[in-house]
């Protein structure tokens, strides 16, 4: 029985780590979390969201704005986000209305798609 989803991970361009946190942590405000020593070799950070991990890892050679593949992070307050996605300079794409949600996509600064929803 599959329980529940441990971690996602996206990939930013190899060498981009400073300007993902730059992003993740500091746009987004998602606290960055140690990654296993293991591991760290291989480039990348971690973040927290919610009781989830979000890995962010290095790829090269992946044209990101070719996928619709996306994350979609549940907020609390839609309209802040939007004033805070703006003002990172990022282009709000609104979506098809959902029933019970608010929504819209944007791209983070390296190609992933990414969603906000606030329940309505």
């Amino acid at each position: 029985m599959i329980l529940q989803i441990e971690h996602v991970q996206i990939t930013i361009p190899k060498g981009a780590e400073e300007a993902g946190r730059a992003f993740y942590c500091g746009v987004l405000g998602l606290p960055e979390i140690t990654k296993p020593e293991s591991l760290k070799g291989r480039g990348g950070f971690w973040v927290q969201v919610g009781y989830r991990e979000l890995h962010i890892g290095t790829e090269d050679g992946f044209d990101r704005y070719s996928t619709k593949s996306h994350i979609a992070y549940r907020v609390d307050d839609l309209a802040h986000w939007r004033e805070v996605i703006t003002q990172a300079g990022l282009t709000i794409e609104e979506q098809i209305p959902l029933p019970g949600r608010e929504r819209f996509e944007f791209r983070d600064p390296f190609g992933n798609r990414i969603e906000l929803v606030q329940p309505n």
